[in-house]
C-alpha cells in the first residue's frame, strides 16, 4: 500500500475532474488499456464526413466538388466536433456512423482561428466520446488515432505516442498550439479523434506534415481548447470576444501568376491595367466599421499601427493581439498613393 501511494504511473492524477463550460474533462485514473480495448471503447464515437461544395470556374460556370474528413460524437443527441476546414464552404454535409447509417448534418458553428467546427445530425442514443484532460498528457504517452483516411477508409485505427506538447505550428496563416504525435495521420483523418491510453478523447486531429522526407509528424488540437470552443459554438454559433476587421484578404506575399487571384483574372476583376505586386490585398469589405472607414477592394495593406505587413499571418497576429472596440491605424496603397485609415475593431460573429 505504501509503494502504491508513493509511486504513481505517468499520466495518472487524483485531482477532481476539470469542467470546461459544459464538458467534463475526466482525469486519467484507473488501469491503462490495450489498443484493442481503446478501439472497442472509442470506435463508435468516430464518424465519417463527406461534403459537397459548389464552386465557380473562370467562365462563371458552377460545378460541385467533394471532400471528406472525420468527426467525433461529443453528445449522444447528435452533436459532432470536427475541423472547420473539413466543412468550410460545404453546401451539403453527410455523416456516416459506424453502423453505416447516413445522416444529413447541419452546421451549428465554426471557428477558423482554432479550426474547430460543430455539426449536428438528427439522431439520439449515439455513443459520445469520453473527454480526457489534455493538460495531463506527457511526452511518450500512448496515442491512438481513429478516422477516415483518404476519405474512404472509415474506422481506421493507428497507434503511436505523444511526441511533443504545445507545438506552435502555422497553418493557413494562423499560428496554432498543437499536440504532436507520430501516430499515422493521412488526408481524411482531419477532424477525427486522438485518444489516450484510457480510451479518452484528448485531441482533434488537424494536420500532418507532408513531404518526401517527412514521416511521423501529425498534429491535433488539445481537447481542453477544442472543448472550450465547442461549448461556445453550440451555445451561440461563434466564439465571443474575438476581434474582427470586417474584411477578407488575399495574400500575395508569395508571388502568383497574374490572373490567379480569386480563381479568375485579377485584371478583369479590377477593370484591367493592374500591375501585380507582392503584398496583402483587401478582397472583401463586409463590416459596418470597415465600410464607414472607407476601405476599398484592391487596397494593398502596407502597415498596421506602423508595423509593415509582409504576410497575412503578420496581419492576423496584430489584429488578434487587440480587443473588440480597439482602434487600429491602417496604411494602405491605392492608386499609387498611401492613405492612413483608422478602423474600430468589431466582434467576430462568423
Amino acid at each position: 500500500m505504501l509503494a502504491t501511494n508513493m509511486v504513481k504511473p505517468a499520466g495518472i492524477n487524483n485531482t477532481t475532474n476539470a469542467d470546461t463550460k459544459g464538458f467534463d474533462l475526466e482525469d486519467a485514473t484507473g488501469s491503462e488499456m490495450t489498443v484493442q480495448e481503446i478501439t472497442q471503447t472509442a470506435l463508435d464515437s468516430v464518424v465519417e464526413i463527406r461534403t459537397e461544395s459548389v464552386q465557380m470556374d473562370s467562365w462563371m460556370g458552377q460545378y460541385v466538388t467533394e471532400g471528406a474528413g472525420s468527426g467525433v460524437i461529443i453528445k449522444e443527441n447528435g452533436y459532432i466536433i470536427t475541423n472547420n476546414h473539413v466543412v468550410a464552404g460545404a453546401s451539403n454535409i453527410i455523416v456516416t456512423t459506424t453502423d453505416q447509417k447516413e445522416y444529413k448534418a447541419t452546421l451549428i458553428g465554426a471557428d477558423a482561428d482554432t479550426d474547430v467546427a460543430i455539426i449536428k445530425i438528427n439522431a439520439k442514443g449515439l455513443k459520445a466520446a469520453t473527454m480526457g484532460n489534455s493538460d495531463q498528457l506527457n511526452v511518450g504517452d500512448l496515442a491512438v488515432a481513429i478516422g477516415n483516411p483518404l476519405g474512404e477508409l472509415g474506422g481506421t485505427v493507428t497507434a503511436g505516442i505523444i511526441s511533443a506538447l504545445d507545438r506552435s505550428i502555422s497553418i493557413d496563416g494562423k499560428t496554432m498550439t498543437l499536440l504532436q504525435t507520430d501516430t499515422s495521420i493521412n488526408p481524411g483523418n482531419s477532424g477525427g479523434g486522438l485518444f489516450n491510453q484510457y480510451g479518452q478523447l484528448i485531441g482533434v486531429v488537424v494536420a500532418k506534415s507532408s513531404g518526401s522526407d517527412v514521416e511521423g509528424l501529425g498534429f491535433a488540437i488539445p481537447i481542453n481548447r477544442a472543448a472550450e470552443v465547442a461549448s461556445q459554438l453550440m451555445k451561440g454559433g461563434y466564439v465571443k470576444g474575438k476581434p474582427s476587421t470586417g474584411m477578407a484578404y488575399q495574400d500575395m506575399s508569395q508571388q502568383q501568376p497574374a490572373g490567379d487571384m480569386f480563381g479568375f483574372g485579377f485584371d478583369e476583376f479590377f477593370g484591367g491595367g493592374f500591375t501585380q505586386q507582392s503584398g496583402v490585398y483587401i478582397a472583401e469589405v463586409n463590416g459596418k466599421n470597415a465600410k464607414k472607414a472607407g476601405f476599398e477592394i484592391g487596397d494593398m495593406v502596407y502597415s498596421i499601427d506602423g508595423q509593415e505587413i509582409d504576410s497575412f499571418e503578420t496581419l492576423s497576429s496584430i489584429i488578434t493581439s487587440h480587443k473588440v472596440g480597439d482602434t487600429v491605424t491602417y496604411t494602405v496603397l491605392r492608386d499609387g498613393q498611401a492613405l492612413e485609415i483608422d478602423l474600430v475593431l468589431e466582434e467576430k460573429t462568423e
